[in-house]
Order: C-alpha cells, then sequence, then structure tokens
C-alpha cells in the first residue's frame, strides 16, 4: 500500500510537533513506514521525515558521499533543492557518517541570526535504537523535571551541537530516527549535559 500524501504525512507531521514539544519523548510512526516500501540507503523514518518537513521552498544536504539516488528520490517527492551544508535547510546524517564529518558539517551549518534565528537547519540523523532508559540527561522547557536519551551521538558530537545551540534563540533543532521507525526530537532549547545517567 502507497503512502496518503495527506493523511499519512499529516500524521508523522503531528508526532513530530509532540515530540518538539517534548523533547525526549520517544514517537512511533511504524504505520506509515510499513507502508513506505522505498528501497534507499537511509531509514524509512528518516524518508518519511523528510517527505513530511521539506518542500519546494526550502533546500537539504545528505553528508554521506555517492548518495545520488537518495538526493534525486528526496527533492522528486517534495521539490526540495539540494544545496552545500552551510546553506541547507535541512541536514541529513545517515548511520555511517563519522564523528569527524558530523562535527566539521555541524561548524559550518547555519544557526541562524538575532534578527532571523528561524534562519537555521533542522537536522535528521540517523540513530541506533533509540531509548530513555539511560543515557543524556535533558532539561528545559517541554520536560517536567528532566528527560533522558539514548542515541547514538557521541559526547564529541553532543558539546559541539551544545556549542551552536549557547547564544539563545540562536542555533539547530535536531530530529533522531531509527530503524524501528522510532523518532526524538531535541530542539534548541533543550540543555543536555555530558554525563551520562544510567
Amino acid at each position: 500500500m502507497a503512502i496518503d500524501q495527506v493523511h499519512d504525512l499529516q500524521a508523522v507531521y503531528r508526532e513530530l510537533l509532540h515530540s518538539m514539544s517534548r523533547p525526549g519523548s520517544i514517537s512511533f510512526i511504524q504505520e506509515t513506514v510499513e507502508r513506505a516500501g522505498h528501497n534507499l540507503p537511509c531509514y524509512d523514518a528518516t524518508f518519511i521525515c523528510a517527505m513530511t518537513l521539506l518542500d519546494a521552498e526550502v533546500t537539504f544536504h545528505i553528508l554521506s558521499k555517492n548518495n545520488q539516488d537518495l538526493i534525486e528520490k528526496i527533492s522528486e517527492y517534495t521539490l526540495a533543492s539540494y544545496a552545500p551544508a552551510s546553506e541547507a535547510d535541512f541536514i541529513i546524517i545517515l548511520r555511517e557518517d563519522t564523528e569527524a564529518e558530523i562535527i566539521d558539517c555541524m561548524e559550518q551549518c547555519k544557526i541562524g541570526n538575532l534578527i532571523d534565528p528561524q534562519k537555521s537547519s533542522t537536522w535528521i540523523i540517523e540513530s541506533t535504537p533509540l531509548s530513555n532508559e539511560r543515557g543524556r540527561l535533558l532539561s528545559g522547557p517541554g520536560i517536567k523535571t528532566t528527560s533522558t536519551l539514548k542515541a547514538s551521538f557521541t559526547e564529541a558530537l553532543w558539546q559541539t551541537r551544545n556549542e551552536c545551540t549557547k547564544e539563545y534563540p540562536l542555533g539547530i533543532d535536531m530530529i533522531f530516527t531509527d530503524e524501528k521507525a522510532q523518532l526524538v526530537c531535541v530542539p534548541r532549547t533543550t540543555k543536555i549535559e555530558m554525563t551520562e545517567v544510567d
């Protein structure tokens, strides 16, 4: 069964809004993912998030090299244009990307400015299975006290992310996806503590 471009993607959009307003909480988009049926070098959840968020008015960048098929497929479905990392509205990080490549990309991506903080990049990042059982400590708007998140993001990557978000309202917003069709959001307003919570 094919994805319903209106009904299914609206449902995913609602899950993204829910996760963005409650940082660290995990949402499931399994039903939509099962209808995707795409044979692409990314998680189905990653592609579905791109289909939901991108349109002809935005640009995107895929960090991984040699992914012309994926670039063409995303452009075909969303009408979004491909752009360098320093100019892209959305940056897609695939599971094979290295820490060094991601840090380099994060250091050059858009974080907005004081006049137009919305001119920043949103990251869609593939992770090992997401979990709230243990991991980094999250706090800030949308979190009652604290929350925990386990994702395949190293301490160096979190530290670089924290550098990007230290001058609010500047920063980047992040959406993590995994192979189980789970997603979790970490907006720029969320504080990430470096110590892992067991």
